[in-house]
């Protein structure tokens, strides 16, 4: 093996520029695609792994109090519009920059779009916005909330439904990575405009995959645009 490797320097020193770095890095996205941590089933709750370039995160959704945002995000864990996007947001707090919100998802991909579903306020489902919350992002409309969705640092009560407010529909939590959720908040932001104004990551976060951990997948049958090599949006 040694003769071997010297010859094959020797012979084509540029084919092995990078190679033991690259080899790294697959061996550790394998582990993290394959490695999963052992979790107790609870009827109600589907775990579901975000296999990211910053590191795993474990979720644990809570189809019980809020099936119809559970079943909207595995809608895009089961047929794939997840894998290949972006954490994009890092939204911190003004003279604190540990709490706060990370987001991610398809983005403005309209590729990836799947339809949207009735937001399910925390007031009917009882889920708040704590530490580590995970919670479908929605425009102007609560009502529009597709592929994008946000992961709480630390208590974050003014997203939670109040009078006439209907908040954000908060569905699961983190069970693992929180760690990862805590770099993606610190790395630096800029760009964006209105409430995201600085609040970009200048270098996105790739959600590699989203796997589903447990439970029966539900694919919706779709076409898949987004593996056609059109792109359309952000």
């Amino acid at each position: 093996m040694r003769r071997y490797r010297v010859q094959a320097d020797a012979v084509a020193p540029r084919a092995t520029i990078g190679y033991r770095p690259a080899m790294r890095f697959l061996m550790a996205l394998a582990l993290a695609l394959f490695s999963v941590p052992a979790l107790a089933a609870t009827p109600g709750i589907v775990h579901v792994k975000l296999v990211t370039t910053a590191g795993p995160i474990v979720l644990a959704l809570d189809a019980r109090h809020a099936p119809k945002t559970v079943a909207n995000f595995m809608r895009y864990v089961d047929d794939g519009p997840f894998d290949g996007t972006d954490f994009y947001r890092a939204s911190r707090r003004k003279g604190d920059p540990t709490p706060g919100l990370i987001q991610g998802g398809i983005g403005m991909d309209a590729r990836r779009i799947l339809d949207s579903v009735p937001i399910e306020p925390t007031s009917k489902t009882g889920i708040h916005h704590t530490d580590g919350t995970i919670s479908m992002a929605h425009g102007p409309d609560p009502n529009s909330a597709a592929g994008n969705f946000s992961i709480m640092i630390g208590p974050n009560p003014s997203l939670d439904a109040r009078g006439s407010f209907l908040g954000f529909a908060a569905f699961g939590h983190v069970v693992s990575g929180m760690d990862v959720v805590k770099r993606i908040l610190a790395q630096p932001t800029g760009g964006g405009s209105g409430e995201m104004k600085g609040q970009m990551l200048l270098k996105r976060i790739k959600i590699v995959k989203a796997v589903r951990l447990d439970g029966t997948p539900h694919p919706t049958g779709r076409p898949k645009p987004w593996t056609f090599g059109i792109h359309y949006g952000d």
